[in-house]
């Protein structure tokens, strides 16, 4: 008996094979919960895509976060189906069957972030197909058959930043209140490639300039109107990504005719007779501000009749309300109005003031185009009176010095000596060119008629302002002076530089 014990203990140490195999590490690989059955679970997806499934699985893990039901043939959705996902971020139902949606589709999708229900066969939403998906910011529907949408078929969204609406079948959109749909966190409206052919000019002006610029409206029958052409000119100057990317795509038609399709900015003869009236009369221009960096700035948003909400949305599309910003830099007061204790680098851009009230026509905006620089340090001015007393007393020392300070007899002596050392040496010429230089430097021209010279007149001044002559010697001779004794000649002033007299020629006598 002692070896059936020992022979059964051996055999628990074996692994047994119907068990399942075990992996590298001897732990059994964990099986997915409720895994439906061809789908893939990791972590937080579950992937059905491509299945060709008719019906949503029955049993869904509740831990998944990403549902992709893509690519199926899909085409009813139960009321309620979503809620055992209660982490479900993004839902992804594109290219399937889908005609209709229905009342409480989405009614356990409060944590949903992005919808995807392109490329089905959608015709119509009802005021409450979209319920409960308050969290929603990304709506794709295009590639559907939407040919009517409800007034209200958005009012549940919110927190919606994204809504395609491409490659269907609108022939109207309401850009005064899209169709429930609040501005104030839309970012990109898509409704390109439909069959719009009616649009108000004054609704598409009024919209705020950050969903102007993601306002997508080309490949549409729009009408050629001169008002809407005015417009959409504008918005290509201002570079408005929207109507800059796809300028080649925006069409009208020219006579009511499918095949008179026109290009808006390439066919401008067209629009030729349209009166030159100027874009700004359309919308409202935003106001230019400048701020120093470190100053303060106030922002009011002034609007035709009392608004009951205000709200701001900032150059990074940061929403702002009361209290301000997330960082502390902006506060939004009671009365509306956006304050900005020190003005920032970040503070540059376009602000929006995004008003609405019984008393407004529709939602009014305003645009504050706030441009930031530093302050530039301006030099001191020339202080001329300064200098100008400075010089005067200047002035007034050197007069003082020269009536009443004693002379220096010591540097008089030092340069008498030093005048009286120094010989200067003869000219080696003769006394012909000696006299030729007298007879032109004397004040008689040479071929003048001979005048009898004074005996008292010893001096002859020359003019010290000839050209040429700075530098060198200039001479006054005697008039009675003897030739053939040059010895006698004594030089008595220097040249122009050295003189003190202000005589700026040589003396002889």
């Amino acid at each position: 008996m002692a070896w059936l014990g020992l022979l059964g203990a051996l055999l628990c140490m074996l692994p047994v094979a119907t068990l399942g195999t075990r992996d590298p590490e001897g732990f059994l690989p964990a099986v997915p919960h409720n895994c439906p059955r061809k789908c893939v679970c990791a972590a937080d997806l579950l992937i059905c895509a491509g299945l060709g499934l008719q019906d949503v699985p029955a049993t869904l893990p509740a831990a998944a976060a990403e549902l992709d039901l893509s690519h199926n043939a899909l085409q009813r959705l139960r009321p309620g189906w979503l809620a055992p996902l209660s982490r479900l971020r993004a839902l992804r139902l594109g290219h399937n069957e889908l005609d209709a949606l229905g009342h409480g589709v989405f009614n356990n999708a409060s944590g949903l972030k992005l919808l995807d229900l392109s490329s089905n066969a959608l015709r119509a939403l009802g005021p409450h197909d979209l319920d409960g998906l308050e969290a929603l910011e990304m709506l794709f529907l295009f590639n559907n058959r939407l040919a009517h949408l409800d007034e209200h078929a958005f009012h549940s969204l919110s927190a919606l930043s994204r809504l395609y609406l491409g490659c269907n079948e609108l022939m109207t959109f309401s850009f005064n209140h899209l169709h429930g749909l609040g501005a104030i966190h839309l970012r990109t409206l898509d409704l390109s490639s439909n069959r719009l052919g009616r649009v108000s000019v004054p609704e598409l002006a009024a919209l705020p300039v950050f969903l102007k610029n993601g306002l997508y409206l080309h490949n549409n029958p729009l009408p050629c109107n001169c008002r809407l052409y005015h417009l959409l000119q504008r918005w290509h100057q201002r570079g408005l990504s929207a109507v800059r990317d796809f300028a080649r795509e925006y069409t009208c038609l020219a006579f009511k005719v499918p095949t008179s399709r026109v290009r808006f900015f390439e066919h401008s003869r067209v629009f030729e007779n349209c009166s030159a009236a100027p874009a700004t009369s359309l919308e409202q221009p935003e106001e230019q501000l400048h701020a120093q960096v470190g100053r303060s700035l106030r922002l009011y948003c002034n609007t035709s009749a009392p608004a009951v909400h205000i709200a701001w949305v900032s150059p990074k599309h940061e929403l702002l309300v009361a209290p301000g910003s997330q960082d502390g830099s902006i506060a939004v007061l009671a009365d509306g109005s956006l304050a900005i204790g020190k003005v920032q680098e970040q503070h540059a851009g376009v602000f929006v003031c995004l008003a609405t009230g019984p008393r407004l026509h529709h939602n009014q905006t305003l645009e504050y185009n706030v441009s930031v620089h530093f302050p530039h340090l301006e030099p001191e001015a020339f202080n001329t009176g300064f200098t100008t007393l400075l010089g005067c007393a200047v002035g007034l020392v050197l007069v003082l010095l020269y009536l009443f300070a004693p002379p220096c007899h010591c540097c008089f002596r030092c340069c008498h000596q030093a005048c009286r050392s120094h010989r200067w040496t003869r000219a080696p010429s003769s006394l012909q060119e000696l006299s030729a230089q007298s007879s032109v430097l004397s004040a008689t021209p040479p071929d003048a008629p001979s005048r009898k010279a004074s005996v008292h007149k010893h001096v002859v001044f020359l003019e010290p302002g000839r050209r040429g002559l700075n530098g060198r010697v200039q001479l006054a001779v005697a008039e009675d002076f003897n030739l053939s004794n040059t010895m006698g000649l004594r030089f008595m002033a220097g040249s122009e530089s050295a003189s003190s007299t202000g005589s700026e020629g040589l003396m002889m006598t």
